[in-house]
């Protein structure tokens, strides 16, 4: 979303084809249980089928063709499971990396465990090559799913915007009982439109499901709003996913967002909806994902998971178009109007919270703070053991202030940069190889 696997001019390297996948029974000091190795080139959709037909389930996008072991877990990954098992970040037992030294290593908590803790959350392309990893595996289940959508002009009587929007107000403070019966909900809007698209719920029953709905339901009967819903239950999550979750378009759009804490919904609802609607009625769009990846439920972990991950209830993700035909001055203006007008409302929120870097603004100010949190200043330090000579560059990645990069694309490093490395014969003693 935020061009971190592009660059003008950079060498990039293609791990498409590193489709070794496979299960296998793991044991180590913290975790044993069943697991699924995969390869750098490994989508989604792969992964799931194979586990699905061993009776397991992994954390993954809610797009099939996301790489599971790239930016996806290294970022740290939210998933229709995560309210049940944790971001895919959580999931990771080990990784096996080419680092910035040109060596092959495994990371997990017991050897590399510094590399292993960065890899686990801290951003993509900042450490090294990931070829592959090894992640937990979760005894399949029954698995629920539900949509509701209502229009503003065909379902709200009189296209009354106050209703419309006590609705959505009203949707908000029902979350926090999904998200504890472990399920995950993605939710969207404009300033005409709600749709609620789908809930994922594993563990819970169809019936189950139409029950917790139906307050909600109630309410929208007591404004007279007529809505579409479908509420099914499913054998295990992959008929779940390919039933009720398609392939989503991208290239199509600007991505910004921030995470909102559940104590900052529940004493600020009407101030966030009143944000949702100014931003929306702007010309922009939301998809919020609503879950519970607390410390309660995601058990032992050790990652370097933005923190503000750990209290948050609903990751808004703030959309403007882009339109590839359009003068390049307007785009800009939907850039800035990202950066400095939609992101900075939901910040003063919760200020102290912070942005998912997989789907933050590339323009995010003071980045190193609200995409890693407390976490970058050791991150930085990790960087300059595996990869001293920067070879790596991500936009707003880990060490990525060590370099300026021009209108053209080229980059030239920062007067303050730490790594002063020019020469062949200076690299050699940091690469010997060479």
């Amino acid at each position: 979303y935020n061009g971190k696997s592009t660059g003008a001019g950079a060498l990039a390297i293609w791990t498409h084809h590193l489709k070794s996948l496979s299960l296998t029974n793991y044991t180590s000091p913290t975790y044993t249980g069943p697991a699924i190795h995969i390869g750098a080139g490994v989508q989604g959709g792969e992964a799931y089928a194979l586990a699905s037909s061993a009776g397991l389930a992994v954390v993954g996008g809610e797009c099939p063709t996301v790489g599971i072991a790239g930016g996806y877990s290294q970022g740290g990954g939210h998933s229709a499971l995560s309210s049940r098992y944790g971001l895919g970040a959580d999931q990771v037992l080990e990784w096996e990396v080419v680092d910035g030294t040109g060596v092959l290593r495994k990371a997990s908590r017991e050897e590399n465990a510094d590399l292993y803790w960065a890899l686990s959350g801290g951003g993509a392309g900042s450490w090294g090559v990931v070829v592959g990893m090894v992640s937990k595996a979760h005894e399949d289940v029954v698995v629920s799913g539900a949509n509701l959508t209502f229009s503003l002009d065909g379902g709200v009587p009189g296209g009354d915007k106050e209703v419309f929007w006590k609705a959505i107000a009203a949707w908000q403070l029902e979350l926090p009982k999904f998200v504890d019966r472990g399920a995950m909900v993605i939710w969207s809007f404009t300033e005409s439109w709600f749709g609620i698209t789908p809930i994922t719920a594993p563990g819970v029953t169809g019936e189950e499901l139409k029950e917790l709905l139906q307050p909600f339901k109630e309410k929208l009967a007591g404004w007279n709003i007529t809505y579409d819903s479908y509420v099914n239950q499913f054998d295990g999550y992959y008929e779940q996913f390919t039933t009720m979750q398609s392939p989503i378009q991208v290239g199509i759009a600007q991505y910004g967002g921030w995470l909102l804490p559940r104590s900052v919904v529940q004493a600020k609802n009407d101030e966030i909806v009143a944000a949702y609607r100014n931003i929306v009625e702007d010309g922009a769009t939301f998809i919020n994902v609503a879950l519970n990846v607390s410390k309660e439920v995601t058990g032992d972990v050790y990652n370097s998971v933005l923190p503000a991950w750990r209290d948050a209830l609903v990751d808004t993700v703030v959309t403007t178009p882009w339109n590839f035909t359009a003068p390049w001055e307007e785009m800009i203006e939907w850039q800035d109007k990202m950066t400095n007008k939609y992101i900075p409302q939901l910040t003063a929120l919760a200020p102290e919270s912070g942005c998912y870097a997989n789907e933050g603004d590339f323009r995010q100010p003071n980045w190193q703070k609200y995409f890693y949190g407390s976490n970058y200043a050791k991150l930085r330090e990790i960087k300059k053991k595996y990869d001293p000579l920067d070879l790596f560059y991500g936009v707003a990645a880990v060490g990525s202030e060590e370099w300026n990069v021009a209108e053209d694309g080229r980059m030239c490093r920062t007067s303050n940069s730490s790594t002063k490395i020019f020469s062949r014969a200076t690299a050699q003693n940091v690469l010997p190889e060479l």
